[in-house]
């Protein structure tokens, strides 16, 4: 025989007044947390009460009922219907909808109603708020409504933006959070698709990878180009920036790198052609120039431009709006982005009325500038640099009308810069230089012969008399670097025949001339520069009237201009360039030299990145250096991906290790030599399937390496 089910009765509901309603002291919920009862209240006064009170009735001593009603479940509703009372936005004796509770416990009760309550699920209020968005509610109405802020909201919707099949995985926990959010960087649903796709197979599925492979194919919004553009007139040229609404981003992504490379060719083009009405022979532009690009060139050295009054007044409010902002932060650890960029703009304009020399005009007409974009996204401006073809052409010229002037085509050398003939040498003894006795005594210039033969014997007994003078022979050759560093078209000729060549970098990596000891040595040469006269015939004299320590740091920087410590290829040794032991040799005087100055290449602001480095050697040598950097468990987490993935993957985790590829550490230190797969078979088969696809190809990549 079946027992009938029981069938349950749900405890009746009433309207019950207000001021019939107190508190129960049953109430498990003693801890603040959630919304607030203020914030409560107005969605109570906005939505009126969604949700019945759990009461139950108040008994005498006697246990009959008193008319009054204890509230063990909806405690914060009551407190907020109590604020809505109290400020006499509802009547005391409003009807509150009350479900009347008189079996069980009024704890178990109180304890069951939040036990037993269920969060919405995040995905749930993503879409809500797409829902309300959908609707017509606008963003800072939806915040205003659901007391967020309008970033809340705007992640959010952002989220629940997400490709559906995406949004699924997360729903069924596929996927966490943080995960979601890498997503939203950009609105592709297919891209998004594909990279989760291939991280999750790969097990690289941490949000910042996710990030980074997302923008891969974009420009940071810090880049020098993007800054140089300006995003709003790539915006409004079409173009699309992807922001991180849940990270920091440095302002985003540019996505159309196409339109943002014709844009600054745009600008640049324009930035020429303004700097080439000035009056110069020629203009080269370009987003950026190798280090050293200028050797080889002459450079002229203009004059300051003279202010005007208006000028002078802008100058002295620029400068007390600097300070001023500089004194209110002085104690700040961080300026606030406004701040910081106001004091960039006006170090930029202060700097643009020091960036207006005079030159002359005849020297302009054979002379040229270089235009190209800095690394804060400002245009940079070198002008004055005469070509040698345009030296050629003019000492020509020069030299034709020198003649002409004259008479004379035969007499007279001339100087380095071709400023027109030397003089000549005359010497006057009252002798006459001929076999004609009866010719008139005319003074006539010494024979060529007779000086060289004089000068002899005067450059032995001066090599003689400088031997015997340390501090003067110190003098003379750093007199004789100075010329070379500092006045390579000057028209001294130095008689210390000391060669000082600044040679040329065949090969460099990119962003060299930006590079922490490319600045460094600028911003040297340029404080010493300023130091020095404007001819190189007065270089004499300012080196005497320096002490003894400022002629030694002067030395050593024109010094160092000569430090030559590049590898030359292979193929340049066999072509006869270079002797193989030659190339040894100038190697191992580098490394002597290094630890002779300490040389530390990380302080000196190098890192293995993708692009100096790990992007262009083979798999092998990236595990490699993770291995002898980090061990060969951080080996196991990247030894499975793809060589772009892996190139990227080994960057984060080098990064703040102090490793060096061998190239640049000290000759003093061990080198361990890579190990050519070293370990792979004792890795787990997910960490090795695609080794053996890849084999060949490492193999044709250590080959191009060799070449």
């Amino acid at each position: 025989m079946t027992k009938a089910v029981q069938k349950i009765t749900l405890s009746p509901s009433r309207d019950i007044p207000f001021n019939k309603l107190v508190l129960s002291q049953s109430n498990v919920r003693r801890i603040k947390g959630g919304v607030s009862i203020e914030q409560l209240a107005e969605s109570i006064a906005e939505r009126t009460l969604l949700q019945s009170l759990n009461v139950r009735a108040v008994l005498d001593g006697e246990g009959r009922e008193t008319g009054m009603y204890e509230v063990p479940a909806g405690g914060r509703r009551y407190r907020a219907l109590e604020l809505l009372v109290k400020q006499k936005r509802m009547a005391k004796t409003q009807a509150v909808p009350c479900v009347v509770r008189d079996q069980g416990s009024a704890l178990d009760d109180s304890l069951a109603e939040n036990d037993q309550r269920v969060g919405l699920h995040p995905l749930d209020q993503f879409r809500a708020f797409q829902g309300l968005r959908d609707s017509g509610m606008g963003e800072e109405e939806i915040a205003t409504r659901h007391f967020v802020t309008v970033a809340v909201v705007k992640q959010r919707l952002r989220l629940a933006a997400v490709a559906p099949a995406l949004l699924d995985v997360y729903a069924a926990d596929g996927m966490t959070l943080d995960q979601l959010m890498a997503f939203t960087v950009t609105a592709d649903h297919a891209r998004q698709q594909d990279i989760w796709d291939k991280v999750s197979r790969s097990g690289c599925d941490a949000p910042y990878q996710i990030r980074r492979q997302l923008t891969e194919q974009t420009v940071r919004a810090s880049d020098r180009r993007a800054q140089f553009v300006g995003l709003a007139a790539y915006e409004a040229a079409g173009g699309v920036v992807l922001r991180d609404l849940f990270e920091a981003d440095d302002g985003g992504w540019l996505q159309d790198v196409a339109l943002l490379d014709r844009l600054v060719a745009e600008k640049l083009q324009t930035e020429a052609e303004r700097i080439g009405a000035e009056g110069w022979k020629w203009i080269t532009a370009a987003v950026d120039f190798p280090f050293g690009h200028t050797h080889g060139l002459r450079e002229l050295h203009g004059v300051p431009a003279e202010l005007t009054a208006d000028e002078q007044a802008v100058i002295e409010a620029l400068r007390t709006e600097q300070a001023k902002l500089e004194a209110d932060h002085s104690q700040a650890d961080e300026l606030p982005e406004d701040v910081d960029r106001r004091l960039g703009e006006i170090e930029a304009a202060l700097q643009s009325f020091d960036d207006r020399p005079l030159y002359d005009a005849a020297e302009m007409a054979r002379a040229g500038a270089f235009v190209s974009i800095d690394s804060e996204g400002r245009p940079r401006v070198a002008r004055g640099f005469v070509r040698p073809e345009d030296e050629v052409a003019a000492t020509s010229d020069e030299r034709d009308a020198g003649a002409d002037a004259n008479g004379d085509h035969g007499t007279g050398v001339p100087d380095v810069a071709g400023r027109g003939p030397a003089p000549t040498i005359v010497i006057s003894n009252g002798e006459q230089d001929g076999s004609d006795e009866d010719e008139e005594d005319v003074e006539r210039p010494l024979p060529d012969r007779l000086i060289s033969e004089l000068s002899a014997y005067r450059t032995l007994a001066l090599r003689d008399a400088l031997g015997q003078e340390p501090s003067i022979a110190f003098q003379a050759v750093l007199h004789s670097f100075v010329l070379a560093t500092f006045y390579p078209f000057g028209s001294t000729l130095n008689c210390l025949e000391i060669s000082l060549r600044t040679p040329s970098f065949p090969a460099q990596p990119p962003g060299l001339q930006d590079s922490a000891p490319a600045k460094a040595i600028a911003a040297r040469h340029a404080s010493w520069k300023a130091k020095l006269p404007t001819s190189d015939k007065d270089v004499w004299a300012v080196l005497t009237a320096m002490d003894g320590t400022a002629q030694a740091e002067l030395f050593a920087h024109c010094a160092s201009q000569a430090v030559n410590a590049i590898f030359e290829p292979a193929n340049r040794v066999h072509q006869g360039r270079l002797s193989a032991h030659g190339v040894r040799g100038r190697l191992e005087q580098a490394d002597r030299l290094s630890r002779a100055v300490g040389l530390d290449m990380v302080s000196a602001g190098w890192k293995p990145t993708v692009d100096n480095y790990l992007g262009r050697v083979t798999k092998r040598r990236i595990l490699q250096s993770v291995r002898e950097a980090k061990g060969e468990a951080s080996v196991q987490l990247i030894a499975h991906l793809k060589k772009p993935d892996m190139a990227r993957e080994a960057e984060r985790l080098l990064e703040g290790s102090r490793w060096l590829p061998e190239p640049l550490r000290g000759a003093e230190e061990d080198i361990t030599p890579a190990v050519e797969g070293a370990d792979a078979d004792s890795l787990p088969a997910f960490l090795n399937e695609d080794e053996e696809a890849t084999e060949g190809a490492d193999e044709v990549e250590e080959i191009v390496a060799a070449e």
